[in-house]
């Protein structure tokens, strides 16, 4: 082989991006992607404000399907999984606490986890997986066989047809699905603290209602808003970046779960810091 010939080999020869160059590339991506969402959220709060100013422009058709669909729907897997996370974290607590006496206190562990963090967080993390990934999949749907395009062709405007009634739902269910398992939860845990450690349920609630105070349950229920909307916004736009085929849809639809649940996990600890430094 002579030397006039290695650079023509070597030039032919595919060479494999360095690690940095993909980190670069992801890093570059990423970034696209945000600026995207940061995009279209503002697409969908300037509908939103469009709405505002002209009631009569609301679809409450859509809404109230997305109400049933997203809220009414859910209760049955919402409210058993809260259910057993109440009796696992009672049991759980049961052995530790009886070693010390303090079997009372048990109401204190399954009122304030239940209430401030477990409710809220698993409700999302549930209606994350369950409609997100309806949204992406709908829209996706629609975005690949172009009747996006024909919305805008005959006028209407996909945010206030796809988006806001999404919206407008979760942000009414998600709060009210919190308050569900917030119940169930307690329950769950109720029932596990008379079979384990003995307490009857009326000390229970009695022992509940001083150990648990309105700010604690007010602040589970005010992360509930911030959570139904990085999951309406995440899944739709998501759908909506969809192209292709029906791979794209189930790329897509993974993305908006993974995104969403890792932007409510991010949220609740964002939360959590907030909360401490307000001593709340």
């Amino acid at each position: 082989m002579t030397l006039s010939q290695r650079p023509l080999q070597s030039a032919a020869t595919p060479q494999k991006p360095a690690m940095l160059e993909r980190v670069g590339h992801r890093a570059d991506a990423a970034w696209v992607q945000t600026l995207a969402l940061l995009g279209f959220v503002g697409e969908s709060a300037m509908a939103l404000v469009g709405w505002l100013a002209h009631p009569a422009r609301i679809r409450w058709r859509p809404i109230l399907f997305n109400l049933r669909s997203g809220g009414l729907d859910a209760l049955p897997i919402v409210g058993t999984l809260s259910f057993l996370l109440g009796i696992v974290v009672a049991y759980q607590g049961a052995d530790q606490l009886r070693q010390y006496g303090a079997n009372i206190f048990v109401v204190d562990l399954v009122g304030l986890s239940m209430l401030r963090e477990f409710a809220p967080l698993m409700t999302a993390i549930i209606i994350a997986g369950r409609s997100g990934s309806a949204y992406a999949a709908q829209i996706g749907t629609m975005s690949v066989t172009q009747e996006i395009d024909a919305m805008r062709t005959i006028g209407i405007a996909p945010q206030e047809m796809l988006v806001l009634p999404k919206f407008l739902a979760l942000l009414m269910a998600l709060p009210l699905l919190t308050v569900f398992a917030d119940l169930l939860g307690v329950g769950g845990g109720m029932l596990m603290a008379r079979a384990q450690l003995g307490v009857g349920f009326a000390e229970f609630l009695e022992r509940f209602s001083k150990a648990v105070s309105v700010t604690s349950y007010l602040v589970g229920l005010g992360k509930a808003p911030v959570f139904a909307a990085i999951i309406v916004l995440v899944g739709c736009f998501q759908g909506f970046r969809t192209r292709g085929g029906a791979d794209s849809v189930g790329q897509h639809t993974t993305q908006a779960v993974v995104q969403s649940i890792f932007g409510v996990i991010v949220a609740d600890a964002l939360f959590s810091v907030a909360f401490s430094v307000l001593d709340l």
